[in-house]
């Protein structure tokens, strides 16, 4: 951590921090013991916390490659969350050197982060938009610094949309594609609403945090209305063109998504 994350860092230290709390599930260091209080107190309500953390990331880099893979160079990844391996553009990279990346968040702390060590290969690029993912069309303007908005664009939203309510969420999503070339995606995750996931949600805004809103299957699946759902299609994301076989689904589903 550079300083002058360390010293955004240090000035919320005594309140959990959702993306710390994220952090800690998935095996991260940018924590502090408050964020691992809360992150403990939602396990012990739903055991499978960290295994869904675990697979929303590897969900994020089999999606990341096979859009690589299938030619697309631009990536746009809404809530950014703290840098960990395998990051949006560590993978589209590593299959395109010239791959394009935008990251969008509008928490300082993770911004500072992402600055310091978030760093494109020498042929690509990556850049940041400090705002609120609610504003779409200043996320898309912005994002046209760096990226070609009348060329296809891979646009993810992963393990975030729980922060808006889900019709909100839904309109959100179109707001975002509609500013897309014909052949972009939209890569989309998020945890559905079981009697297990529900009492993580009260867990996790017991800890003075904005509250994370879990939702049913067709409320996720609704984001990808009039688009083509690449195959297997809409489900455990652990189930999606996973690397190993016999996995066990998760609670957290979601699709990759292509706009015709």
């Amino acid at each position: 951590m550079n300083h002058e994350a360390h010293r955004a860092d240090q000035l919320h230290s005594a309140v959990p921090h959702s993306a710390r709390v994220w952090n800690y599930w998935i095996g991260g260091k940018d924590h502090y013991p408050v964020d691992q209080e809360l992150g403990d107190q939602v396990i012990a309500s739903y055991p499978q916390t960290r295994e869904l953390a675990l697979a929303s990331r590897a969900f994020q880099a089999r999606a990341v490659r096979y859009l690589a893979e299938a030619e697309i160079t631009q990536f746009l990844d809404i809530g950014t969350g703290l840098p960990v391996q395998n990051s949006t553009h560590e993978v589209a990279q590593s299959v395109e050197p010239k791959a394009r990346i935008v990251y969008v968040d509008n928490d300082p702390l993770v911004l500072t982060h992402a600055r310091a060590l978030l760093t494109s290969s020498p042929d690509g690029m990556t850049d940041y938009v400090h705002a609120n993912m609610l504003e779409a069309e200043r996320v898309l303007q912005e994002a046209a610094r760096t990226l070609d908005m009348t060329q296809p664009v891979a646009v993810m939203v992963l393990s975030t949309l729980g922060h808006v309510e889900p019709r909100a969420g839904i309109e959100l999503m179109r707001r975002y594609m509609a500013g897309t070339a014909a052949g972009s995606y939209l890569v989309l995750c998020d945890t559905i609403a079981t009697p297990q996931t529900l009492a993580a949600q009260e867990a996790y805004a017991a800890g003075d945090t904005p509250p994370y809103l879990v939702r049913r299957p067709e409320e996720i699946l609704a984001s990808a209305e009039g688009m083509e759902l690449i195959e297997p299609g809409f489900g455990s994301i652990t189930l999606w063109r996973a690397d190993e076989e016999n996995l066990e689904p998760v609670d957290q589903w979601g699709f990759v998504a292509r706009k015709l």
